[in-house]
Parts: structure tokens; sequence; C-alpha cells
């Protein structure tokens, strides 16, 4: 029975069997994930979410990340994770799922309203990760490819998976969390580009924290809610392996293979970016002088990216002709080259309508090749083998640090900023992992 092994697996588990890689790791993606939330939480998007939820939440427990706000920690998880996806910006593990944005905010919500050690938080964190990734990756494509978006589908396992073990569910509960999980799983590919992408992991947060708290009460589900011919596995997929989801239990950790994008849209584009930017830095090449952008890029580019003409900075995340067109342009791709203003900018918009992208079945997701075309009749080429950000080019702990303060400068004062990469570079030895979010707010000194 998969759904109680990887129950067992996940109340068993020790932290001092964690590797110290692992803790690492686990400590750049909150990081990662802290500067995503707080750089995006003047984001409309927050805006809106937040006006339609604040006047019905309960107590001030927990903090909405980079404003004054404080909400129940069920609506907490539910904006943080809006916030900390919001703009594309987020980890992302090599084969699918977002993983943190469904995680960290259900986990540090209720380390806000119940004191939890830094390490306590790490081991969760970890765990909740992992049972994500292996429910996710089991169901993998073929999940994803009718049309299921995994980072809500499969998220919600794993902020189920994080928070009940903060609550110290037994294995029976930790069984009933992960079907009353199951139930909750959500989220459609039909949605990318709109505000309902980013809802997905939020919603995934605030329902997987709703399931470990029911569950902490002996509120009952199916105890094979993933692998009954009517549970998750078989309804939301055409293809179902439950080995990826037991085998190899504590011998690999699927954080490993998380990957930190310096451009603030989807991975598959990175290459394509890496390219433009390169070119233009080498020959000084100016937008004025471009006859056409050609790209050659992998099926599934054009499959989640084909917007031609973006009417908003969430559909530019998703035009990879946007993307080639806004870097060559600015030099650059991070949040203010996907806003609004930029996408509708009419010099990024003329060049734009002259890329052109082909797709090939060689291609690896992560790999492109550009060619520049100057109206002179030079042309200029680069293969992007892998796009910076991948496993086969990571970006270093001080290039998250470099993000992080990118993100965070307009919110957060220098000092506060010093703080929070401190608490997160310390985090397996914080006494209070609250500290975490009473941190990364506004205040005055």
């Amino acid at each position: 029975m998969v759904t109680r092994t990887l129950a067992r697996n996940l109340v068993a588990s020790r932290y001092d069997d964690i590797p110290q890689a692992v803790l690492h790791e686990a400590a750049r993606a909150l990081l990662n994930w802290l500067g995503c939330a707080i750089g995006s939480s003047r984001h409309e998007t927050v805006a809106c979410a937040l006006a339609a939820v604040t006047p019905f939440s309960g107590p001030s427990q927990a903090a909405v990340l980079g404003r004054a706000e404080r909400l129940d920690i069920l609506r907490a998880a539910l904006i943080n994770g809006i916030s900390s996806h919001v703009l594309d910006f987020d980890d992302t593990h090599a084969r699918a799922i977002h993983p943190s944005a469904p995680v960290l905010p259900a986990l540090l919500a209720l380390a806000e309203w119940r004191k939890v050690s830094g390490a306590e938080f790490a081991h969760a964190f970890v765990l909740g990760v992992e049972a994500e990734e292996r429910i996710g990756l089991s169901v993998f494509p073929e999940h994803y490819d009718i049309g299921w978006h995994i980072t809500g589908t499969a998220g919600v396992f794993g902020a189920a998976a994080a928070t009940g073990r903060v609550l110290g569910l037994n294995h029976q509960q930790m069984t009933w969390a992960l079907g009353i999980a199951a139930t909750q799983s959500a989220g459609l590919r039909e949605m990318f580009g709109s505000m309902c992408k980013s809802l997905h992991p939020g919603r995934a947060a605030q329902n997987g924290l709703t399931a470990a708290l029911l569950a902490s009460r002996n509120f009952t589900s199916s105890e094979q809610a993933i692998e009954a011919p009517r549970g998750f596995a078989h309804v939301l997929s055409t293809k179902f392996d439950p080995a990826v989801i037991t085998d190899g239990w504590g011998e690999r950790y699927e954080l490993m293979s998380n990957m930190y994008k310096p451009y603030a849209c989807g991975l598959v584009v990175h290459a394509a970016i890496d390219g433009c930017i390169e070119l233009k830095r080498e020959h000084a090449i100016q937008p004025s002088d471009v006859e056409r952008i050609e790209l050659k890029v992998s099926p599934l580019v054009l499959e989640l990216t084909a917007k031609t003409t973006p009417r908003s900075g969430l559909e530019g995340k998703f035009s990879v002709y946007h993307a080639a067109a806004a870097a060559l342009i600015h030099g650059a791709a991070g949040e203010s080259q996907f806003s609004d203003a930029v996408v509708r900018d009419p010099e990024v918009i003329a060049l734009r309508d002259r890329v052109s992208a082909q797709a090939a079945a060689s291609l690896r997701r992560t790999e492109a090749y550009v060619n520049i075309v100057l109206k002179d009749g030079r042309t200029y080429s680069r293969h992007v083998a892998h796009a910076l950000g991948t496993l086969q080019r990571p970006m270093s702990d001080a290039d998250l640090e470099a993000k992080f303060r990118g993100l965070t400068a307009a919110i957060l004062t220098p000092r506060q900023i010093d703080e929070v990469i401190t608490l997160c570079w310390q985090l397996t030895a914080l006494e209070d992992a609250g500290a975490l979010a009473r941190a990364a707010v506004p205040r005055a000194y």
C-alpha cells in the first residue's frame, strides 16, 4: 500500500539521517523562495488576493511576507504561496514541479503559530519536497501532458507531509493527511498566463496545511488515496509507477535536483534568453540594427510559451518571442522585463514581431540555438547547451544572495536584507524558525 508506506517513511525519518548537503540545499531553497515572495508582495495579483480574503481572516497569526498585514495561518499560507510563484522566479525541480512554493508557505505559517526549531523546519521541508516530487514523478509526464499543473496537484502532498511532520502526526494520522491532500489536488495548465497559475501553489499550501490540521484531530480519509483505482494516480493520470514513490527512500533526495532561476519566467525559455543576452554583450548589438531573431528550441518551449502577442506581464512569461526581444533590448530578463509596461512597449513589440521559433525534437528543454541577423547581413549565432540555473550551470550561493538583494531592495532595509540572509544560512541552528517571517516584513529602525 503506497500511501501507508509513504506515511510510515515520513513519520520514521530522523533528522540525523539527512545529509548536510541536503540541509544546505534546503537553506538555498529557503533564501530563493523568500526573495521571490517578498519581491512580488506589491504585485497586483497579491493585492487582489489580499483584498478578497482579508475581510474573512481569523486571528492575526502569521505574516504576509514583504507587507504589514497579518492573517490566520491558512490564509497566510495561501497569500505567501501566491506571492512566491507569481513572478515565475521560484525554484524548479530538474524534471517537474516548483517544489518550494507549495511547501514553505504552509510550513512558515505554522512555525509562526507553533514554535518550531530551525532543524525541525529544515527536516520537515526536505520531507515535504520528497513527498511531492515522488508523487508527482510517479505520474509524470502523462499527468502534466493531459493538462494538470503538477505544482498544484502534487504540491498539496508536500505541504501536508511537511506540516504533518511538524504537528507530530503518527502513522495513521499521516496516512489520513495524505488522503485529505489527495482529494484536494487541483490545478489546470489552462490557467498559465493568468493570476490563477500562482493560485495553484497558494491553494496547495493552504489545502496541505488544512489536511495536516484535520488529520491531527483524527479526521479520516481513504488509506489508499494515492494508489486506489479511484485514487489520485489513476484518476489524474494515464500512467502510474508506484515504485517511484517508495524505492530508494533515504538513499537519494529530490531536493538535490533543485534548480534556481536567474530569469523571471519559465525555465524552458532561459536558454533562448541566455543566447540573446550573451550575443548582445559580446557584439554590442543594438536593437535597431536587428533584422530578425531566429530560435531553435525544444518542442516543449513552443507547447508552453508560444504566445505571440502577450497582453500583460503574466502572459509575457509564456512568450518566448517576448522573452527574446526583451532580453536583447534590455540585456536582462528580471521581473521588470516581464512587467505590463515592457510587454506593451512599442520597441519591444516591434522586435518581438521579428522573432521566429522552430521546434527541434533533438533539443533538451533547457537547450537552444540563437541566430541574430542584422540588417547589414551579419549573423551572430550561439548554441546554449545548458541554460544558466540548470544543474549543469547552477547558481552559486553568492548568486542567490545577489538575486535576493535585487528582489527585496525596494521593500526591506539593507539591515533587514542582511538579517534574512544570515537567518537562512543559519537555518538549522535557529531556536525559532518563525524568526524568518518576522524578519521578512517592512519595519522601521
